[in-house]
Order: structure tokens, then sequence, then C-alpha cells
């Protein structure tokens, strides 16, 4: 199952652009707010140069492992109470494992903004307090039969978001089983050729992780190959690779292959997990007649290194090459 990630903003802040850059699909992306209604859904390849290589070597076909997209419509003030398309808005993100907020960073009067001034802070903040709004209605019609999120509407009330707060296993639990939007973790993008030393320095002083990416420009140049790219003076990793990878960060995941008779394939696991868990996510008997994995590093596997037998107990690591028994 890939994991994905909801990406939101207010109405023409590039969110329509930025999910037909990364996913080569064609979307409605007019200069009007709500022009995106239906939530928009799309597949992106991780491209890893560890598969090119390992692929390339034995001479076998390549299977990268994926990231879904979750693109909505666009969120004004009042969206909790279904302003706009609010409600629709929020039940298309409640099942992603991360949000990606787009933030209004340039300055054209022929893009219809919806605030009156260009100020990121202030659109982070608005879809901030939509969030925190619905998950506050979505706790007090639970607060009765589970009066230990107590705590969890006092922070909501304060404004705070969830995914910054200590909270015990307990809540997490009932929070997760509610998917509450203000636990996911989020990455901001600021939709700009650059920002000031100022703003910078705020994301940076409050640890939001954010990138800062001119998304019409990479539109334009997502179909170059690498020797175009080199040949305009672009860098070969492209600021929506990146932004693939600064999410995969974000969820703290990480890719380990496996490679038989016909292919070389990279999956995604949360860091930390044990092979048994890695094997299930290849296939569920794999998991359940577990008897043991032979691993090896990618690096180790192309400088001849030896493989090793690893028990269930075993935490995958990035990068590992998995041979499961059974």
């Amino acid at each position: 199952m890939a994991f994905s990630i909801g990406i939101v903003g207010l109405p023409n802040v590039g969110k329509s652009t930025l999910f037909q850059t990364i996913t080569k699909k064609q979307v409605e992306k007019e200069n009007y707010p709500f022009c995106t209604i239906e939530a928009n859904l799309g597949k992106v390849l991780v491209k890893d140069e560890r598969v090119d290589q390992l692929a390339f070597l034995a001479g076998l076909n390549k299977i990268y492992t994926t990231i879904d997209f979750v693109d909505i419509a666009g969120l004004v003030k009042g969206a909790n109470k279904g302003e706009g398309l609010g409600n629709q808005f929020l039940a298309n993100i409640r099942e992603v494992d991360a949000l990606l907020y787009v933030l209004r960073s340039f300055d054209k009067k022929n893009v219809i903004n919806v605030q009156e001034i260009v100020d990121p802070l202030k659109e982070k903040e608005t879809l901030d307090t939509e969030l925190i709004l619905k998950d506050l209605e979505t706790v007090q019609k639970v607060l009765k039969k589970m009066p230990h999120l107590k705590r969890v509407k006092d922070l909501l009330n304060e404004g705070k978001l969830l995914s910054e707060q200590l909270l015990s296993d307990q809540e997490l639990e009932t929070i997760q089983e509610l998917q509450l939007l203000t636990i996911k973790p989020r990455l901001y993008l600021l939709n700009a050729g650059s920002i000031s030393e100022e703003l910078k320095e705020i994301f940076e002083k409050n640890n939001w992780p954010y990138l800062v990416i001119d998304i019409l420009t990479e539109l334009e140049v997502a179909d170059l190959s690498l020797k175009e790219r080199e040949s305009f003076g672009l860098e070969k990793e492209s600021e929506l690779d990146l932004l693939i990878k600064k999410s995969y960060q974000l969820l703290d995941l990480i890719t380990f292959f496996t490679i038989n008779e016909s292919e070389v394939r990279a999956w995604t696991l949360e860091k930390g997990k044990k092979v048994i868990e890695a094997a299930g996510k290849i296939h569920t008997d794999f998991e359940k007649n577990f008897i043991k994995a032979e691993v090896i590093n990618w690096k180790e596997l192309l400088e001849k290194g030896r493989v090793r037998e690893k028990g269930k107990d075993y935490i995958v690591q990035e990068g590992d090459i998995l041979k499961i028994k059974i």
C-alpha cells in the first residue's frame, strides 16, 4: 500500500499545477477560485538510482516504489463549517498520511489572490485554524464516550496543532482512530522563485519543514531529459525529486529492495520496523510463514559482500536487500 500526501492550500496558490507537474496528469487549473471541485488522485514513481544500478548490473527489470498525492479543492475561512467546498475538502484528506501546505509566496497580479496581500504566514494560519476547528468538532462529538480526550479538546481550543504536542499513547491511539487532521505531519511548500531571509528564519526557528519551489517553472521543465537539464544549467535533481525525498523524511520512511529472477523492486517501510513486517509488505503469507531472511545492503552487494541470515526481530535498514525464507 502506497503512502499518501494531501495537497492543501487556499484557492489559486498553485496546488493543481503542482499536482499536474508531479503526476503528469492533466487537471483543471483555471484562474478562479474553486476550479478544482472533485479531488484529483495521482500515483508518483519514486525514482531511485540504487534500483537503476542493481537492475542494470543484473540485467533485470526495475520497479520503483510509489507515493500517492491527493489534490483537493481550495480551502477558505469557514471551511470547517462548509464554506466554499470545505466539508468535501476535509473528507478527502482524512485518510492521507501527511499534508503538504502550498503557500502563495509569488506576487503575480494576473493570478487572482483570495487574500488582500501575499502573506504565506497568514495562509498557514488560515489552514491551521480550519483544521483545528474541524478536529474540535469531531472531538466534541465523541467526548462523552471518550473522556480521556478532554486534554486534546483543551489543546485544540487553545489553537494548537496536535502534531506539535506531547500526547499519551492512549490519546494518540484514539486520535488515529478518529483520523484527526492536525495530528498529521506537514511539509510547507512556498511557491516562489525565492523568499526573504526573514521568512526563512521564521520557518527554521519553528522547525517547520519547508521547500521553496517555483511550481510553474518546474511544470515547464518537467519533461526535460537529464542531458537537457544540464544543457540549461539546471540541477541534475529536480525540485520535485527533493519534494518527494523530503516527504519520505517527513513520514520517517525507508526503502528496502527485493531481487528475483526477473526484477529488482523497491518497497517502502516505516523506519524501525522488523524484517517480519517487511515480509508482510511483500506478501501476507510471507509474514505468516516467516522462517528467516537473507540480508545484504545494496552497496555490499555491488562490492560482492556477504549475505547475512537474520531472524524475525532484525530491524530493517535503509537500502537493505531482503530474501525472505518461508
